[in-house]
């Protein structure tokens, strides 16, 4: 016999839970706290199952019959309701769990193989710092324009322009990694097109070639007493002409004194390509003294807080500010003075001092055909910029 609304209205709950039925295994389940439940009960491969249907009066007895007509279907078709709705129960609470935060850390994860280590704790790092606070404990699928943008201000507030489409861009490898896989319907930073703010970058600050005998003057007289390793380091920077990270990074096992060459391996190289530098009397000079001074560290330049690590990447950068060069001078810097001085004061091919600051062929068909590393020119060349430093 079927249920009607009204005998369902006037079923007063008991001691006991007892039930209403309907009719084809559909029955309504009275709790004795009030609570009425539809339930409908089914075989499933010879085995009596249940399938909690939901509340009444949420749910009516005109919406109950028509969900278990609706399950009734399925079962036809072979399949398990309560399997599907455990199935789509554990995938809520999947998603729900798939904060950007936990996917970032997977996407990183999953690169690091591709990356160098240093890069890998770079992109971390900004991670952490920059976008982790603001939604990293959102749901990933949920992130919208407006919680990048206001990620994307605060660093902007620092004046940090460059870091802001960094962070921008890390951010749209994580949407695309989570889309991928399934967490995600799309990528939305592209809609974020001319939303930040226009910054127009500048060179490296840079002194010009006149000026090299006055800097060289404050080097030497170190009225900003620095350490002796910075001292040298900084010679070494402005005689290699190698970029920051490349000089203090350097470990002694990639020098041959012999063949009196420098080879940076493509890990440490922006371009991930092996990099010759061809030392002059005058680096191999320095480096003796460090070898003295460090002769059981890894590092050239170790640090002096942790012997183990190189000095850090500001150390150079600070130093230039204690001898009164802010704003003046990086250690960027020196590529952009040795590439100008040579320029003007040296018969050198513009490839030769290319290869020498390892760039690459503007286009992809030059970088395939023009493989000439210039070897004999640059090693000329490299010993003709230190003469000239030192005749400063």
């Amino acid at each position: 016999m079927s249920l009607s609304d009204l005998a369902i209205r006037h079923a007063t709950p008991k001691q006991k839970p007892f039930k209403l039925s309907d009719t084809e295994g559909l029955f309504l389940d009275v709790r004795p706290t009030g609570k009425k439940i539809w339930r409908l009960k089914y075989y499933f491969l010879g085995n009596e199952r249940l399938y909690t249907i939901g509340n009444y009066p949420s749910i009516n007895l005109v919406k109950a019959r028509e969900k278990r007509d609706e399950l009734k279907s399925v079962i036809a078709e072979g399949k398990n309701p309560s399997e599907i709705k455990a199935e789509q129960k554990r995938l809520v609470i999947f998603h729900n769990a798939q904060t950007f935060q936990i996917v970032a850390e997977e996407w990183h994860n999953r690169k690091l193989d591709t990356w160098t280590k240093a890069y890998g704790r770079t992109i971390l790092y900004r991670l952490q710092m920059n976008v982790f606070p603001c939604f990293g404990h959102k749901r990933i699928s949920t992130i919208t324009v407006q919680d990048i943008i206001h990620c994307l201000h605060k660093i902007e507030d620092r004046n940090a322009y460059d870091l802001t489409k960094r962070v921008l861009h890390i951010i749209g490898q994580v949407l695309r990694y989570a889309v991928i896989t399934g967490r995600a319907e799309r990528d939305v930073t592209p809609d974020l097109r001319g939303a930040l703010k226009r910054h127009k970058s500048g060179h490296y600050a840079c002194i010009s070639p006149e000026e090299i005998p006055d800097f060289l003057k404050a080097l030497n007289s170190n009225n900003a007493r620095l350490y002796r390793q910075t001292v040298l380091a900084i010679r070494l920077l402005m005689l290699t002409f190698v970029r920051t990270k490349e000089l203090i990074e350097a470990t002694w096992d990639e020098f041959d004194f012999d063949r009196k060459i420098w080879t940076i391996p493509p890990e440490r190289m922006k371009m991930r390509r092996q990099h010759e530098v061809p030392l002059s009397r005058q680096v191999i000079e320095i480096l003796q003294d460090l070898k003295n001074m460090f002769p059981t560290r890894q590092y050239i330049l170790p640090s002096i807080i942790n012997s183990k690590k190189p000095i850090s990447n500001n150390t150079i950068l600070k130093a230039l500010e204690s001898m009164g060069y802010k704003g003046r001078m990086t250690g960027h810097g020196f590529r952009a003075l040795a590439m100008s001085t040579i320029k003007e004061n040296f018969d050198y091919r513009h490839e030769v001092i290319d290869r020498q600051l390892a760039h690459l062929p503007s286009n992809r068909v030059d970088q395939a055909y023009d493989r000439a590393q210039f070897m004999p020119q640059r090693i000329q060349m490299m010993q003709d910029w230190a003469d000239f430093v030192d005749s400063r």
